[in-house]
């Protein structure tokens, strides 16, 4: 078998609410989700998601090519544009380029990914997420409750603007998931909106207020080793981040600092990008944790790596004509017997329904606030989304 060529689409997701984080809200909740098909001779075809617009120039290191040589696939995308650099929409196009190989691959095997990868159990523990930054007191309390009553004990707030606020919201939420742990984990998530002493000043004080937090993710810039070292010695909870990085070589000096104790991948970035990543954590003795994404993509490869703390859902529905074969439930995802990534995609359902939204919108999460880490003051609740 051999990959012949590829088509894009683009899909919608409507999330029900608004979703972003300290850099902006979508008010709509409509994004998009770009799909990538990965032809064959054969006709059997892989499904990646993500966005992938540099694909024309990637595409040329896996034409050709038998689709069962994920790895090395991989590495050739990676050396196809050695002089030009890999990072930003050229790695989204890698990334989603691998997926559909790996989809392929376990197609071929007819069998579900994360058996091709060597899974023993297809149940993926994880935690309750959902991009919350710019939901009202009410409407959070009743998206956290929807988590617990399907078994989650552990959730990621967004904040970073308001530590007031920040603070009552993880009780709000320890509350909500009280009634499945005596312990529940919380998170919280500022998307480097803080500066290192910001960050400092600010755990402290949610430590004063009692609250165990278990991990404080991106507190600063996302390539700031010094600072995100600074901030683990500081403070009792763990740092977390890597979500943003696109590449070992960009996890390294974090790892030289002692900067980084939950280290973090972005789904958006592939299969290949999360295991080596969890190896390159776990010879440190640290755990790894999947950021979410539509679909739950690399749920596949979290089952089988040693030191999976936790993978990130953030939503219960899935965008328009696709359908997934895992069910969300107990605290995690279970994970199905359908070939590949589980992944169906209904063409004729997507060229008819689908809803406009876009993550770049202006305003939105993608854009980074001119504020961040420069706020001397919580913004006003007025002005917070």
């Amino acid at each position: 078998m051999k990959v012949t060529g590829y088509r894009s689409l683009v899909t919608s997701h409507d999330w029900g609410r608004p979703v972003g984080d300290a850099n902006g809200v979508v008010s709509s909740g409509v994004t998009e989700v770009p799909i990538l098909i990965l032809e064959t001779d054969s006709g059997l075809e892989g499904v990646g998601l993500g966005q992938h617009t540099d694909i024309a120039r990637v595409f040329p290191a896996v034409e050709g090519q038998d689709p069962r040589a994920v790895p090395a696939l991989y590495d050739s995308m990676l050396s196809h544009v050695f002089k030009s650099g890999h990072g930003g929409q050229t790695f989204g196009a890698i990334a989603a380029i691998d997926m559909a190989l790996w989809d392929l691959k376990a197609k071929m095997a007819d069998e579900p990914l994360w058996r091709t990868i060597g899974a023993a159990d297809r149940f993926v523990r994880g935690y309750a997420s959902g991009l919350c930054h710019g939901l009202s007191d009410e409407a959070f309390d009743a998206h956290y409750a929807g988590w617990a009553a399907r078994g989650f004990t552990s959730a990621k707030i967004k904040g970073g603007k308001d530590l007031t606020r920040d603070i009552a919201r993880l009780k709000r939420a320890r509350d909500i998931l009280g009634r499945n742990s005596t312990a529940p984990a919380l998170m919280l998530d500022v998307n480097e909106s803080w500066n290192c002493k910001q960050a400092i000043r600010h755990l402290a004080a949610i430590e004063a207020a009692g609250i165990d937090l278990t991990w404080i993710e991106e507190p600063v810039r996302r390539w700031d080793a010094a600072g995100h070292a600074a901030i683990s010695r500081a403070a009792r909870c763990a740092v977390a981040t890597g979500e943003n990085l696109t590449g070992l070589e960009q996890y390294t000096p974090l790892f030289d600092a002692r900067a980084v104790d939950v280290v973090q991948a972005g789904s958006v970035w592939g299969i290949t990008h999360f295991l080596r990543v969890a190896i390159a954590a776990h010879a440190r003795d640290l755990p790894v944790s999947p950021v979410g994404y539509d679909c739950n993509p690399v749920a596949h490869a979290a089952a089988a790596v040693p030191n999976m703390i936790g993978v990130e859902v953030q939503d219960l529905n899935w965008p328009v004509g696709l359908d997934v074969d895992q069910q969300i439930a107990d605290g995690g995802i279970m994970l199905g017997d359908r070939p590949g990534l589980g992944i169906t995609v209904d063409e004729d359902a997507i060229a008819a329904s689908r809803a406009s939204g876009s993550w770049g919108a202006n305003g939105g999460p993608h854009r980074r606030s001119r504020e961040a880490g420069l706020r001397l003051v919580p913004e006003t609740p007025a002005a917070v989304h």
